[in-house]
């Protein structure tokens, strides 16, 4: 947008230069011209009236001494011609030939001209690069009757080089205006687009301060034009509602996962205690509903899970990749070995650290080794890898479940999306939206791949510790 502004800027310093400068330039060589004409008028007129009784009385040498004195002095060639055209006198010698030729086809329809009783005239526009002479023709008149005419010829060098002169100093006020154009123009371009800029940054980082729960930056509105300024204001406001609005459905969502724990626990331990006072018949349903309580419990406790996910701050800490993972290895190894299933580590290990919210690699990896066990049969494995660089961290976990199939791994993130496949498997389909959100708050990636032999890998890259 900067350079487009510039553009329009010098587009229209451009239509100003030129509009105004080609004008000048061509004002300035018609007045130079016309000045060179009067002068020349002024001399042609007087040789005319000096040549109205030596043409009478049949005398026109008499003029000669003043026609070559006047040659010599301005280097302007003069001749006088009869009322038929034929040359009496020149400024030349009078044994040398006429230094004019009289048949050159501009000299010859100035003279046809002057002899009808026409006054001269400046003729065409005479430019720096045209080298053509000024031919002037005037009539001799004695009692209003032509006896004659005095023809001149005039180099136009010297006016060449003032009209030059002069178009330089006009392209050189014009790229002074451009230049001055581009002073004036940075600094207001600048300050008009210094807002807009500011819009597109805050633009940019809204979506990560609102879902890393920090607040948005301002644009404010101290700067720019007043509209832009408004603008600003109105997108601070905007942020700040759109930031309290998403605050306070994470709020509301931690608060009721929170407050339903209580009823729901009371529920369970009404359901336990009526095992032995109701029927057979309706055991089967008394059975039902404390599985369905115990589901519910589970999804209350993976809404809570990522409420806080939502709501952690967004500050990163350095996070000791091998304790962490050593610890929860160690944590779910008794759900492991109740379901036969072998877990773990393999790959890199060592000094690993990465950064991530705080506890949000326990999160981590208690949402995909949850999932993980639960899709993994009897009599196989469960493996958690690293690797690490100068830049990424890698933690990926795979199982050797059903998986998932290819179309299906985008979707594989969204919360409470469960695969058509996996219905009858327990869970709410929250876990792997919460790694997603954690991995988002750290800046990280998260990638799903169907690996060889079946099962499902979640890999996650998270920042390396530069420390």
């Amino acid at each position: 947008m900067r350079t487009r502004l510039l553009s329009m800027v010098w587009f229209l310093v451009a239509l100003l230069v030129f509009g105004l400068g080609i004008p000048l330039a061509l004002s300035v060589a018609g007045a130079e011209q016309q000045r060179m004409f009067l002068d020349r008028l002024t001399d042609t007129t007087r040789f005319a009236s000096m040549a109205q009784r030596p043409l009478t009385d049949d005398r026109p040498e008499s003029l000669r001494e003043e026609l070559q004195r006047y040659g010599q002095l301005y280097g302007i060639d003069v001749v006088v011609v009869d009322q038929d055209g034929n040359p009496a006198v020149s400024s030349g010698r009078a044994d040398g030939p006429v230094p004019i030729n009289l048949t050159d086809p501009d000299v010859h329809d100035r003279l046809n001209a002057a002899l009808a009783g026409r006054r001269a005239e400046a003729g065409p526009l005479l430019l720096p690069w045209d080298d053509r002479t000024m031919v002037l023709a005037g009539p001799v008149l004695v009692d209003g009757e032509v006896r004659g005419a005095v023809v001149s010829v005039s180099p136009t060098d010297r006016s060449r080089d003032r009209m030059l002169w002069w178009w330089l100093l006009i392209g050189a006020g014009g790229v002074l205006a451009f230049g001055l154009a581009l002073l004036l123009a940075v600094p207001v371009i600048q300050w008009i687009l210094r807002p807009v800029r500011r819009l597109d940054e805050a633009t940019g980082s809204l979506v990560a301060a609102v879902v890393s729960g920090r607040d948005a930056e301002r644009v404010g509105g101290d700067r720019g034009p007043p509209e832009l300024r408004k603008l600003g204001r109105s997108f601070d406001r905007m942020a700040a509602s759109v930031g309290d609005t998403l605050a306070a459905q994470r709020a509301f969502v931690a608060d009721a996962s929170h407050q339903l724990r209580n009823p729901l626990t009371a529920l369970k331990l009404r359901l336990v205690n009526l095992e032995g006072h109701v029927d057979a018949e309706a055991d089967d349903h008394r059975v039902a509903a404390a599985a369905e309580a115990d589901r519910l419990n589970r999804i209350l406790d993976e809404l809570l899970a990522m409420a806080r996910a939502e709501s952690a701050s967004g500050e990163l800490v350095p996070v000791d990749v091998d304790e962490v993972v050593a610890e929860r290895v160690a944590d779910w190894q008794v759900v492991a070995a109740s379901r036969d299933v072998a877990l773990g580590t393999v790959g890199q290990v060592g000094d690993i650290r990465a950064l991530a919210p705080p506890r949000g690699l326990d999160g981590i990896l208690d949402a995909l080794l949850d999932n993980a066990l639960k899709f993994t049969g009897p009599g196989s494995a469960v493996e958690i890898s690293l690797a690490a660089d100068a830049e990424r961290v890698r933690l990926a976990v795979r199982d050797h479940g059903p998986g998932l199939r290819a179309d299906e791994l985008e979707r594989a993130t969204d919360r409470f999306w469960r695969s058509h496949a996996h219905q009858n498997v327990p869970g709410s389909g929250l876990g792997l939206a919460i790694v997603s959100r954690i991995v988002a708050k750290a800046g990280g990636e998260l990638r799903l791949d169907l690996p060889a032999g079946g099962g499902l890998r979640v890999a996650v890259d998270l920042p390396a510790d530069p420390a």
